[in-house]
């Protein structure tokens, strides 16, 4: 069947933290998320549950695609109505302001898409790179890069292919956060060392083990096997 091998990486990461995996084509973008939360420490891996907010960035299609559903139904009510908004926004405003108008107009106008319900096939092979923000808080940025596009994948369900570097726990506070808990998870003479090592239990935290990601990615199974 038809697959993409994708690249993961996370942005800003020293050294990267990556992952390579190739995947069975008509995924949704939900889909993808999962994957991408599967292959890392993070949370979101379940089907029907969202830890954070996350959205995919799709510029050339003025699409953004997200699980915030205010923003979603924020769009739905700007499309509704769009002449009364545009009218008022922009009716008296000071030259000084009218760039400031402007911006967030463009924000409006972009369509806000749900992640179930769109897939990622098209944009993937378009852009061949797509942006991923996963938490809003805590701002983590991921480049989702078309490494390969094959037509004989065997399985209805991801593979991890390769990987490096521990992934972050979920809430540790960025990557800056993220450096500051490795110093204390790594130092037996910090005074903080066990507090830090018992929340990183309760935050699933664990290191790099390509098995066991491609025992859970077995379960993100969405299309037949063709063997």
């Amino acid at each position: 069947m038809k697959a993409y091998q994708i690249k993961i990486e996370l942005i800003g990461s020293e050294p990267l933290i990556w992952r390579r995996v190739i995947m069975p084509a008509g995924a949704t973008f939900h889909r993808l998320h999962s994957i991408i939360q599967t292959v890392t420490n993070f949370q979101s891996y379940y089907t029907d549950v969202y830890y954070h907010l996350f959205s995919f960035d799709l510029p050339g299609d003025n699409i953004r695609v997200t699980n915030d559903e205010q923003a979603y139904q924020e769009h739905q009510h700007f499309k509704k109505n769009r002449k009364e908004i545009e009218k008022k926004m922009m009716k008296d405003v000071p030259p000084e302001f009218a760039g400031a108008q402007e911006a967030q107009l463009a924000n409006l106008r972009t369509v806000i898409r749900k992640p179930t319900g769109i897939k990622i096939d098209t944009y993937i092979e378009k852009y061949g790179s797509i942006y991923y923000t996963y938490d809003f808080g805590d701002d983590w940025q991921f480049l989702i890069t078309l490494e390969e596009v094959t037509e004989d994948y065997p399985y209805g369900y991801p593979t991890l292919l390769d990987g490096a570097e521990n992934a972050p726990p979920e809430d540790v506070g960025g990557l800056p956060g993220y450096y500051e808990f490795l110093n204390i998870y790594h130092n037996d003479n910090h005074p903080e060392h066990k507090e830090i090592r018992a929340w990183a239990d309760d935050q699933n935290y664990r290191d790099y083990d390509k098995d066991f990601i491609n025992r859970m990615l077995k379960f993100s199974k969405y299309k037949k096997n063709e063997k």
